[in-house]
C-alpha cells in the first residue's frame, strides 16, 4: 500500500511538471497567449518585422500623412494620467514588450483629445464606484507609428495594422486601448484573451472561455459604450470615441505635444 502511494505521488509530480513546461506553448514551442497573461508583463511577438525598425523608422520620419478634406476640430491633445493620477498605464510601445519586439515610442505616455480625455475618465471613475481602475495602453498614435506598423508587417499579416494611406483612428486621438485593474490588489482583471492577440478569443463576441473573464470584458465593454466609446469588434481592448471622425490625422511625436 506504501509503494503504492509513493508511486502515485511521483505520477501526480510528473503531471504538474508536465504542465507547466507546455504551459503557453504550442506545436514545436510555438508561443500561445494565455488568457490574463498581460498581468504578467509577458506578450507574444505575431512576426519578425521584415526590416529593421530603426530603419523603417527613418523612413516613416521623412513620410507625409495622407491628405484630407473636411472641417476638422482643432486638436487639443492632453496627457491623461495627469488629469487623473488613478488612471494606471501599461504602455507596451515603449517598451520591447509588443507584438513587434521593438522599442516604438520615445516615452511611456497616453494622450487623447480633450473631450474624449474627459469622457474616458468619467468611465474610469464609474469603474472606481465598483473597486476598479482603468489601465491604459496606447491613445493618440502619431501617423508615423502606423507607417512603422504597415511596413515592419509581412503581407500575409497585413489584416492586423492599419494601413496609413488611410489613417488609423489612433492618429486622430479618439482611440484608446485599455483593460481594468482591481483597485484592492493591482492586478489586472483576467479577460478573454491578452492584449493585442488576434485569435478568436479576442473577439467582443467570443463565448469560450471561463465565466468571470467574459464577464469582465462585457462589464468594460458596457461603462465604455455609456461614455460614447464603441469597441472594435475583433478587439476587447480598443475603443473608438463617436468623435473620432471629427478630428483629423495627426503626425506630432509626443515631445512636440508638450512644445504647442
Amino acid at each position: 500500500m506504501i509503494k503504492r502511494k509513493i508511486l502515485g505521488v511521483f505520477v501526480w509530480l510528473f503531471g504538474v511538471l508536465f504542465l507547466f513546461a507546455g504551459c503557453g506553448q504550442g506545436p514545436a514551442g510555438e508561443e500561445i497567449p494565455v488568457p490574463g497573461r498581460e498581468s504578467t508583463g509577458q506578450q507574444a511577438r505575431l512576426f519578425e518585422p521584415v526590416k529593421p525598425i530603426a530603419e523603417l523608422r527613418s523612413v516613416a520620419l521623412e513620410a507625409h500623412p495622407p491628405v484630407e478634406e473636411g472641417d476638422f476640430l482643432e486638436s487639443d491633445l492632453v496627457e491623461v494620467a495627469t488629469m487623473d493620477p488613478t488612471v494606471r498605464l501599461d504602455v507596451r510601445y515603449a517598451t520591447a514588450n509588443n507584438f513587434m519586439g521593438e522599442i516604438i515610442y520615445e516615452s511611456p505616455r497616453v494622450f487623447l483629445q480633450r473631450p474624449v480625455a474627459e469622457a474616458l475618465l468619467n468611465a474610469h471613475r464609474q469603474f472606481m464606484q465598483q473597486g476598479y481602475g482603468v489601465v491604459l495602453f496606447d491613445g493618440y498614435r502619431p501617423w508615423y507609428v502606423t507607417k512603422i506598423f504597415w511596413d515592419a508587417t509581412p503581407p500575409d499579416k497585413k489584416d492586423f495594422v492599419a494601413d496609413p494611406s488611410i489613417g488609423s483612428r489612433h492618429n486622430r486621438g479618439a482611440a484608446v486601448d485599455l483593460s481594468l485593474y482591481d483597485l484592492a490588489s493591482g492586478e489586472l482583471l483576467p479577460m478573454p484573451s491578452g492584449y493585442d492577440e488576434t485569435t478568436e478569443r479576442a473577439g467582443i463576441d467570443f463565448a469560450g472561455g471561463d465565466q468571470q473573464s467574459k464577464a469582465n470584458r462585457d462589464l468594460l465593454i458596457s461603462v465604455m459604450r455609456l461614455n460614447g466609446f464603441e469597441p472594435l469588434a475583433n478587439e476587447w481592448w480598443h475603443y473608438d470615441h463617436h468623435s473620432w471622425q471629427s478630428y483629423p490625422i495627426m503626425n506630432a511625436r509626443f515631445d512636440e505635444i508638450d512644445r504647442e
